[in-house]
């Protein structure tokens, strides 16, 4: 019997929509992330759907961002914007509180957090 990856864990490409869907939402909602909303376009639907894409991959599932928009360097497409420690926290913010919303299993929510904290982190592109 094989284990579950956590795309499955989240509900495969349902519950990768579903996270990335929260996530936005707790961008527009939580004053406390206006700083990284400041950074987006009025309209957040097609990086709604790259967050989905590249988490599918990400998590264990398919490639949906190389299929769908071509090969990415995650830190290249970040490297315009100034993303500190504040950033990156905003960010987790918005992640955890979308992890919540979406009921992840409790089992995953703790790995995940750890996993996307090393992620945000790695995308900082100025000190503090």
């Amino acid at each position: 019997m094989s284990q579950l990856n956590p795309y499955q864990m989240l509900g495969g490409e349902a519950g990768v929509q579903a996270l990335a869907a929260a996530f936005y939402r707790a961008m527009d909602r939580l004053p406390e992330a206006q700083g990284i909303r400041a950074m987006h376009g009025a309209s957040l639907e097609l990086i709604q759907a790259k967050l989905a894409a590249y988490l599918s991959g990400w998590l264990g599932g398919p490639l949906v961002y190389v299929e769908r928009f071509g090969p990415m360097c995650l830190s290249r497409a970040h490297q315009p914007y100034e993303i500190g420690d504040a950033e990156r926290d905003q960010w987790l913010l918005c992640m955890h509180a979308a992890l919540e919303e979406i009921g992840a299993p409790l089992p995953l929510r703790e790995p995940l957090r750890q996993a996307f904290h090393r992620l945000a982190s790695a995308l900082r592109t100025v000190e503090g």
